[in-house]
């Protein structure tokens, strides 16, 4: 089993990209030269601003998947480490 990476980019048009990979230096560089994903080549350069280490790369998938059905506000409290605001913000769907 390899370890996974769940990761947040920021785009240049001010939106965020979710993904997982077990390569987090290599994925970022195939992102960065616009081959990483569609959405991330349209909206260059891209800035990582959150990742987070799993035992297991489903576990990363996992995660990628659940954060993607996330709100802006609650993927900033996220990136930022305000923990503590991320119940009131899936109550609240801002």
């Amino acid at each position: 089993m390899s370890k996974g990476y769940l990761y947040i980019l920021l785009c240049s048009n001010g939106t965020y990209y979710t993904g997982s990979t077990t390569g987090m230096e290599a994925r970022l560089y195939q992102h960065q030269q616009g081959v990483g994903a569609n959405y991330t080549q349209k909206y260059l350069p891209v800035q990582l601003v959150f990742c987070q280490e799993f035992d297991r790369i489903e576990e990363a998938y996992q995660r990628e998947k659940q954060i993607q059905g996330w709100s802006r506000k609650k993927k900033e409290a996220l990136i930022t480490g305000a923990y503590e605001l991320l119940p009131m913000l899936s109550k609240s769907k801002q």
